[in-house]
């Protein structure tokens, strides 16, 4: 294509024309007024000079015309895949592809958007027709075409916001008079004190329908708590306790509502992260020894524990003669302590504790109780534990996990068993991957027989270091050696006193990362990852369920001794649940109200308004069960792009030069002619 034009470079500036124009309009007025001959002549002579000095070119441009673009945005969200709306979207897409490409000079961009990836809230189709646009100028822009539900959550706020001037239009997957029950949450606490109740507001939202009831059922951790019945549009709380610290997974489930869209949204999850407000931990150190700070300075370093500590310096048999009323030490308050608030603690701890007439038989009686209806024991044995005045010959037998049989002093290296490399309270121990471990020796250990546990550290012979017992609802751990506190001051090496300690103390006190026997699911990056712990030599094929109901066998391999693993990704948000026929996980990937299924009934009024203002349209791509398209046009300058049967796009006439021809007009020869004629003329005239 070749095109035709004058261009101008003056030789002056531009101001100097203007004056020179100026000048020579007065010039030509004044000539009128007097009626001079050869006015003419000298009023062209004047131009001439001027156009001289404007520098006129004839142009010619070779140019390429460029083409149109389209672009066909397809949304592929989940709630895309309810009825037969994939089905509708597939079929729209060829349809209109067919139509586009039969049009000359128009280039068609193809976009999928909307995909489930775990992280992205809503479906952002406006994102994509950016990212598919973002190398086309403007003034190549054809239209744009969305293929959707009309569920969209990044529609601009006006036509302006598009940054292109060209028609949108909505091909609208789905039926009218669509059915849908889902439940939103509208208030829930994200943390909750362990023991503490909290409240979480719900609705029962039902839409192209009313005066519906469902049957409502509320779970915690897969344990169903009640049932109840809503109406349509119904509000409700739910109040329920924190049982234990970690995250509390509630769900809301709502019967199905009779020919609704999906049963994904029946049920809303609401992960509640339970915060113990203080552990409460008795010690009671028997005699004062050199590990005695050590149990001390552990707990009191640790925020979330309240301790409470008595050291028995004076035992009852203990007689010098000093008044009572000049004695400056605290009588210990055992009634108060192993009766009356026993229960208000989450772990006892008998450090070198032997029986001195403190304590009463029927008050080790409590202890026993309290372990078995869930309270935690852990005694640091020395040479108390195999002596006459040991604990063990209290009513604690029916709980302590060996009986002692006498003491041993040399010197060894704590090693880990087979079992303590799985359990989570030993695993991974600092120094434990070098043989013999990496610690420091230990110089006396407590002879025992008769465990009912095997250990999970020993000592050099084999004998049992550290035993950890479940009895009843509560937990035991018995160490047998009282020289940890070489570790602590560095000893010989040292060795990991913080983390077996802390890791220790936080078993008994059932916190739920350190079970032997778990479950769990979490999410890395982009991920979920399932997780399962066990003290066994292998694990069973997991089972994974999406959010939407599908489900999946995982395999898991051995990650470290003790814990399976297995990764996979967390396309989709909303609750995910993982079991092996034995235990089950829960986990909730994203908010708690996800926009894609929040309202899932298919609509043209989300798109219409934005489609209207540039000139396009939102239609239905299906009213009769079979998908219908409207013709495709090809429209020149006009601002409507929609009609009854078709839709338009908007042809562009741009195009990129790819030569350019330039002569001169009034230089060289030819100028100098035009103005010498323009003189020679007025002189033949003012000479008649």
């Amino acid at each position: 294509m070749t095109q035709y034009g004058i261009a101008f470079a003056p030789l002056v500036p531009m101001f100097v024309l203007w004056l020179g124009l100026a000048a020579a309009l007065v010039v030509v007025a004044v000539l009128l007024l007097r009626r001079a001959r050869g006015t003419a002549w000298r009023a062209a002579a004047l131009a001439l000079i001027l156009l001289a000095l404007a520098n006129p070119s004839f142009t010619r441009e070779t140019r390429e015309p460029l083409s149109s673009v389209a672009a066909v945005i397809v949304d592929k969200s989940p709630s895309q895949n309810f009825g037969d709306r994939t089905k509708q979207t597939d079929e729209a897409r060829d349809a209109l592809l067919a139509k586009l490409r039969e049009i000359k000079g128009l280039e068609v961009r193809v976009a999928d958007a909307g995909q489930a990836d775990g992280e992205t809230d809503g479906t952002r189709l406006f994102s994509a027709l950016s990212s598919t646009l973002f190398d086309v100028p403007t003034d190549r822009i054809a239209g744009a075409f969305f293929i959707t539900d009309g569920r969209v959550h990044d529609i601009p706020p006006n036509a302006e916001a598009l940054g292109f001037r060209a028609p949108v239009h909505a091909l609208v997957s789905g039926h009218s008079g669509e059915r849908d029950r889902r439940v939103a949450i509208v208030s829930a606490p994200r943390f909750g004190i362990v023991g503490q109740a909290q409240t979480i507001t719900y609705k029962l939202d039902d839409q192209g329908v009313s005066g519906e009831r469902a049957e409502v059922t509320i779970r915690r951790d897969g344990e169903e708590l009640s049932r109840r019945i809503l109406a349509s549009g119904e509000t409700a709380r739910i109040r329920l306790d924190i049982p234990h610290a970690g995250q509390n997974i509630v769900e809301i489930e709502a019967s199905p509502l009779q020919d609704e869209l999906t049963p994904v949204n029946n049920r809303a999850v609401v992960s509640i992260d339970g915060v113990r407000d203080k552990l409460r931990v008795l010690l009671v150190s028997g005699e004062p020894h050199a590990g005695e700070r050590t149990w001390r300075n552990l707990l009191k370093s640790d925020a979330s524990v309240d301790l409470v500590h008595f050291t028995i310096l004076r035992p009852p048999e203990k007689q010098d003669g000093t008044p009572i009323n000049e004695l400056s030490l605290i009588a210990f308050p055992t009634r108060e302590l192993f009766q009356q608030k026993i229960n208000e603690f989450q772990l006892i701890i008998f450090d070198r504790y032997a029986r001195q007439g403190v304590l009463p038989t029927a008050y080790f009686d409590n202890i026993a109780r309290y372990v078995k209806r869930g309270g935690a024991v852990l005694v640091a044995a020395g040479p108390d534990y195999a002596s006459q005045t040991s604990i063990w010959r209290t009513p604690l037998d029916t709980v302590l996990p060996a009986e002692p049989t006498g003491v041993s002093e040399k010197a060894f290296r704590a090693q880990l068993t087979d079992i303590g490399k799985r359990h989570p309270v030993t695993r991974g121990l600092s120094g434990a991957a070098s043989e013999p471990p990496n610690w420091g020796r230990f110089f006396r250990i407590v002879d025992t027989r008769n465990p009912t546990v095997p250990p999970v550290m020993e000592g050099a012979a084999g004998e049992p270091l550290l035993l950890l017992s479940r009895q009843g609802e509560g937990r035991v751990a018995l160490l047998l050696s009282d020289q940890i506190w070489l570790w602590a001051r560095g000893y010989d090496g040292g060795g990991p006193h913080l983390d077996l300690l802390r890791r220790l103390s936080h078993w008994l006190m059932k916190q739920p990362e350190l079970d032997e026997e778990a479950l769990r699911l979490g999410t890395q990056a982009r991920d979920l990852v399932v997780t399962r712990q066990t003290m066994a030599e292998g694990v069973k094929p997991v089972t994974v369920t999406s959010p939407s109901g599908k489900s999946r066998e995982v395999t898991l391999s051995l990650s470290e001794p003790g814990v399976w693993r297995a990764t996979f990704p967390a396309d989709e948000l909303g609750l995910w649940q993982a079991t092996d026929g034995e235990l089950k996980a829960l986990i909730n990937v994203g908010p708690t109200n996800p926009k894609e299924f929040a309202e899932v009934t298919s609509t043209t009024q989300a798109l219409a308004p934005l489609a209207k203002a540039t000139g396009g349209d939102a239609r239905r791509v299906s009213e009769s069960g079979s998908v219908v398209l409207p013709r495709i046009l090809p429209i020149h300058g006009s601002s409507v792009f929609e009609g009854s049967g078709w839709l338009g796009v908007k042809m562009r006439d741009a195009s990129v030069v790819r030569g350019i021809g330039v002569f001169p007009a009034l230089t060289g020869l030819i100028g100098l002619l035009l103005l010498l004629g323009a003189f020679a003329a007025t002189w033949v005239r003012e000479g008649r």
